[in-house]
């Protein structure tokens, strides 16, 4: 799969899912609310004061108005807001979470919540899927958003939790590159020791259904020219499908490289959880939310 809305339309031709709203009341969700509906690929329990939700359909989603693929539930606060989605979740009401307005600690101290919650015992990562200009597949990355500094054990998690969700997209064996500053081994840089681990805990099936390459440097991993020029010998060594940062920070600064300056699209969703969650943020536009509501549907089904 080469686009994002190839992603769409497959989302699309599988039936609909129920997705549940976190404070639902903004114009930007409700807007990535419409383009699902019109696309066919969700329905949706909106969670949120049910006055205030009513008056923002009206006034701005008039298409919305009495559609049979939403549900407005009345909450008093985001808190209440935040349980009642994530209980509609671990009921089997609904198969993805998605963040509306409200803090992201609100919604996660609900996803965490040893009731109701939607823990696992996983690590909880997020994945990125990419359409890149010049790329000819969708790129993955990980973890731009949730672990600051993983160690080896939560890269492992984490790669899993990337490799699900690649298959999902029709990745058969994703070819997974962990990221750092050098191709070779250094003992002072964990970064290189950590990827060179990972490689022989995929080699001995302890990360399966995917393919890990590394430690590979940014180039190496998306240019097979590059690979060459450094003298790499490889079968994948260029051919990444999934990018495996080494810290938070390393993501923040790729995600948002390939944003702003390759103005790649993107979707972004939390795995980990018992249910795909979209976690997007206020300045992420309606067509990115759409995408990641794609790509956690369809996760969610995998």
């Amino acid at each position: 799969m080469s686009s994002l809305d190839a992603l769409v339309e497959k989302t699309a031709s599988s039936g609909t899912h129920v997705v549940s709203v976190a404070c639902a009341a903004d114009r930007g969700v409700l807007e990535a609310v419409e383009m699902a509906i019109m696309k066919g690929i969700a329905s949706f329990l909106l969670f949120d004061d049910e006055e205030r939700l009513r008056l923002t359909i009206k006034d701005h989603f008039p298409e919305l108005d009495g559609h049979p693929y939403i549900t407005l539930i009345h909450v008093d606060s985001k808190e209440e807001a935040a349980e009642k989605s994530v209980r509609a979740v671990s009921s089997g009401d609904a198969q993805v979470l998605m963040k509306g307005n409200l803090p992201t600690a609100i919604i996660l101290k609900a996803v965490l919540n040893g009731d109701y919650g939607l823990r696992t015992g996983k690590v909880l990562s997020h994945v990125a899927a990419f359409e890149v200009d010049g790329y000819d597949r969708l790129l993955f990355v990980t973890d731009a958003g949730m672990n600051i500094a993983p160690n080896l054990e939560e890269k492992a998690q984490i790669i899993r939790n990337a490799v699900a969700a690649a298959k999902a997209c029709g990745v058969e064996m994703p070819i997974v590159a962990p990221l750092a500053a050098i191709e070779t081994i250094n003992p002072v840089m964990v970064p290189t020791t950590d990827a060179a681990s990972l490689v022989v805990m995929n080699q001995r099936g302890q990360i399966k259904d995917c393919v890990i390459d590394g430690p590979l440097a940014l180039d190496n991993a998306v240019s097979i020219e590059s690979a060459k020029h450094k003298g790499i010998t490889s079968e994948t060594a260029g051919l990444a499908d999934i990018l495996v940062v080494p810290s938070i920070e390393a993501g923040n600064i790729l995600y948002k490289s390939l944003m702003y300056f390759a103005k790649a699209k993107v979707g972004g969703i939390i795995q980990g959880a018992k249910a795909p969650i979209v976690l997007t943020s206020r300045s992420d536009s309606a067509e990115s939310k759409l995408y990641s509501l794609a790509l956690a549907i369809q996760t969610s089904k995998n």
